[in-house]
């Protein structure tokens, strides 16, 4: 039988420093021995080089075995309930070649990693640690923010395991750490608010903390022992993202000598699946811990991530509270909706308490209200416009604007914090907070540019912790969530007073025209009563004297005089016929309420009799289908079909005769221009006539509107407006379709009742 070892040879530099395969490092740390279990079969399949060290039996001899054969059917048995019970957390004491060990056993892949430590009989009894466990959690129940509890956390782990300095170790949203509670040994210096640069650990670092959540090097200066396994297949190796033993980066362990540290322990602090900080252990010498120990210590690390939001909530609450008073009394004060109101508000106080700002601006229209510290009036116009681009009319919560807007450094720095929030569909309404720079000391642990060192040699941690300062500007304090809750929520306040005043103004204009509109109908009716009869008298008077002289024989009057005179008779008829069609066009609104139930078959039958004269001189030829019934007013249904079907005799070619088709095309679920959806019966009027250009399709039905000289075709353009207004009257609508020289449809849409 071939065996090998898997240990990972590769030296760690600057192109595979954040790529380095930490979970597969083919070595253990020499204070425990590693087998690794075939799953199926229980046969040893990975042994560790030292187990000669601990049971007396070198690891040759151990590769290829079934278990039992090794260490006895009894152990196995033990194994066996173990992982059977879905492999408890707590350690399994196995007697292995008269030895008694404890044995930490969980799965990776295919095989069962089981790692043996021997029992330290000067270990703390179990009844003590269960005590200090217990003691723990009353005082945690004393503690009311969580800088408290990562102290009482940093304390009592520190009690639980001995070590010289237990550090809690919080990470920013880079993953740049601060720690932010500490105990330690009075004779080394303290460590509280250093910071370390997010490369101190690595991103495959961060990612295995997220599945091993306890991390222990009992001797800094230990040398790796390789794990051997049986040469049976290509680039087999052992994952030991979950060991307990598993050897650490070499470049890591540099990193503690560094620091002159001797023996660590790390827990995993996970708060809402996402690395939130670590418990990092040190001691000055080396140091290991019984399993009970561990476990006790990892407990620390879960009653501290179980309470994070608890602490930040109560935390939170003292802000909330002061804030949503300030919101109260906002809310309460009595506004007009004018925009004078806005200046009642900035003058509140409250109005910055509600998310402790030093200054606020509003923007309404043209106007700017403002309180507090805040730049020019150009500057916020300007601020405000760049923000409603940048957030596309949102909202924007930021203590390092520069972020954000890098081309406004000067503006930037005066007000780096903001709350922007847009109030309405333009740049012109909007409300913003402000908070002034706050240059920040940020205390590291050495100079965080230089955190990895590249000499001749290759890729080193950096050797110097020594305290590098570091000021923070541009920025200012952070927003808290509850500050920002209320001023979103004030913000909506402002929005409806906002569009409470332009709803007022708005009403307010609306009556002004109102009212403009009813003396311009009034004056229109005076001029419709004087178009409609005062000037039909001097008109009949026109007509009467031009008849009586056209009427004279002819050698009284001379031909120049008699042409003039025919002109003159003509215009008049022409005024007369307009002045009808306009008297017609404005009685149609008096005339909605006598709606009736009106059967088109008759009606389109009787004015096509009326028009028999017309029809027969241009011998044209109307046909008509079956057709419903309609709720209307007979009168102007009359006049309706009147004027089309003698619009269609009117604009008849001269080489043929006039067709006009009168159809019922049945009900329709809307029409392409009708506002309101509902049934229309739908009826459509086709000639064969001179036709129109299509984009004239619609300014046909204005009023006064003419495709043709009046020479050419007699008519004042009011018909067809006439019959979009009787359309209209009833609730209807009509279209027009057309091209030139191929004649005309016209469809109507009337509402089924």
């Amino acid at each position: 039988m071939k065996i090998k070892d898997i240990l990972n040879r590769e030296i760690v530099n600057l192109t595979n420093c954040e790529h380095e395969p930490i979970h597969i490092p083919g070595s253990i740390q020499p204070h425990g021995f590693l087998l690794g279990l075939k799953q199926d079969s229980l046969d040893i399949d990975f042994c560790s080089r030292n187990t000669v060290d601990f049971i007396n039996t070198p690891h040759g001899e151990l590769l290829g075995k079934s278990f039992d054969s090794v260490f006895g059917a009894d152990q196995k048995r033990l194994l066996q309930d173990y992982i059977n019970y879905t492999l408890l957390t707590s350690p399994l004491r196995l007697n292995l070649c008269g030895e008694l060990f404890n044995c930490t056993i969980h799965a990776s892949d295919t095989s069962y990693i089981v790692e043996a430590e021997p029992i330290d009989h000067t270990e703390q009894p179990l009844w003590s640690i269960y005590d200090q466990t217990s003691q723990f959690l009353s005082y945690m129940n004393e503690t009311h923010t969580l800088k408290e509890l990562c102290q009482l956390v940093a304390d009592g782990t520190r009690e639980i395991t001995g070590y010289d300095r237990v550090m809690v170790y919080r990470f920013d949203k880079d993953y740049n750490g601060e720690v932010f509670a500490e105990s330690h040994n009075e004779a080394f210096e303290p460590f509280l608010g250093l910071h370390y640069p997010h490369t101190d650990i690595p991103v495959q670092a961060r990612e295995l903390y997220l599945k091993n959540l306890l991390r222990l090097i009992a001797d800094i200066n230990y040398s790796p022992v390789p794990i051997f396994t049986v040469d049976d297949a290509h680039g087999k190796n052992l994952d030991l993202s979950h060991s307990i033993l598993r050897s650490t980066s070499p470049i890591h362990i540099q990193y503690l000598q560094n620091m002159g540290v001797g023996a660590t322990l790390t827990i995993s602090l996970i708060h809402q699946k996402k690395l939130w900080g670590l418990i990092a252990c040190h001691h000055y010498s080396a140091k290991n811990l019984t399993p009970e120990i561990r476990l006790a210590a990892q407990l620390q690390g879960n009653f501290l991530t179980s309470q994070i939001d608890v602490r930040q909530s109560y935390e939170e609450y003292e802000v909330s509270r002061k804030s949503n008073s300030s919101l109260e009394r906002l809310n309460a004060l009595h506004l007009q909706p004018k925009a004078e109101s806005f200046e009642k508000i900035v003058s509140c106080h409250e109005l910055l308490d509600l998310c402790n700002a030093s200054g606020v601006s509003i923007r309404f229209g043209s106007k700017i209200f403002t309180s507090g510290i805040v730049p020019s009036e150009a500057a916020i116009a300007t601020l405000s416009d760049r923000l409603y681009d940048y957030t596309n009319g949102g909202q924007l919560q930021t203590d390092k604007l520069l972020g954000h807007l890098p081309d406004q450094k000067e503006l930037c720095q005066q007000v780096p914090g903001v709350a922007y929030y847009s109030l309405g569909t333009d740049k012109e309404n909007c409300v913003i907070w402000y908070r002034p720079e706050t240059v920040t000391e940020v205390n590291w642990a050495g100079d965080p540019a230089k955190a990895i060192v590249k000499d001749e040699k290759g890729l080193f941690p950096r050797k110097s912790f020594e305290l590098w300062k570091e000021f923070v500007k541009f920025q200012s304090k952070p927003w808290s969530t509850p500050e920002l809750n209320t001023a979103a929520n004030y913000a909506h306040s402002l929005q409806r007073q906002m569009n409470l005043i332009l709803l007022t103004e708005e009403g307010r204009r609306n009556l002004e025209l109102n009212k403009i509109l009813e003396e311009t109908n009034s004056e229109l009716e005076n001029i419709n009563w004087i178009s409609t009869h005062d000037l039909q008298e001097p008109l009949r008077k026109i007509q009467l004297i031009a008849s009586r002289m056209l009427s004279k024989e002819n050698h009284e009057i001379s031909p120049e005089i008699h042409d003039s005179l025919v002109r003159m008779n003509n215009s008049a008829n022409r005024m007369q016929t307009l002045l009808i069609d306009i008297l017609k066009y404005t009685r149609i609104q008096h005339s909605k309420g006598t709606f009736e139930a009106v059967e088109l078959n008759a009606l389109i039958r009787q004015t096509a009799d009326e028009l028999r004269e017309t029809t027969m001189e241009r011998s044209a030829a109307i046909t008509v289908s079956a057709m419903p019934t309609v709720n209307g007013n007979a009168f102007l249904l009359k006049q309706l079909f009147s004027n089309l079907i003698s619009n269609s005799i009117k604009y008849g070619r001269h080489e043929i005769e006039p067709e006009i088709s009168v159809d019922y095309l049945g009900i329709r679920k809307n029409a392409a221009s009708a506002k309101v959806e509902a049934d229309y019966h739908v009826i459509s009027l086709s000639d064969n006539g001179i036709g129109f250009e299509s984009r004239f399709a619609e300014t046909i039905f204005n009023i006064f509107t003419r495709l043709h000289a009046p020479s050419e075709y007699k008519g004042s353009g009011v018909g067809l407006a006439l019959c979009k207004k009787i359309m209209q009257t009833h609730n209807g609508t009509i279209e027009a379709r057309s091209e030139l020289g191929k004649g005309s449809v016209f469809t109507l849409y009337f509402p089924v009742v």
